[in-house]
């Protein structure tokens, strides 16, 4: 784990040093999650899913919440109804 001294500009930018970069394997576009507490700030770089794994993974839930439907006996013409009732609450 590298340890390096950095300044942060007056827009509040810092920049990573090129060594941490490549040990965490970090380009331009990489995302980043910013946790604070009291004094210090802690970056936890955050795997983005490409489209095609977005898609899978909402085919996945959709097909689950048919399944779970289908066992209550709900059917996809009872949907707009349902929605309905559920407004007016």
């Amino acid at each position: 784990m590298a340890v390096e001294m950095i300044k942060m500009s007056s827009k509040g930018q810092i920049v990573i040093p090129q060594g941490i970069r490549a040990e965490i394997c970090a380009s331009e576009g990489t995302m980043f999650a910013v946790v604070s507490g009291r004094d210090s700030i802690v970056l936890k770089k955050v795997a983005m899913p490409s489209k095609e794994e977005l898609i899978c993974e909402l085919k996945e839930i959709a097909k689950e919440g048919r399944k779970r439907l289908e066992a209550k006996g709900v059917k996809e013409s009872d949907i707009p109804s349902i929605a309905e009732k559920s407004r007016k609450r």
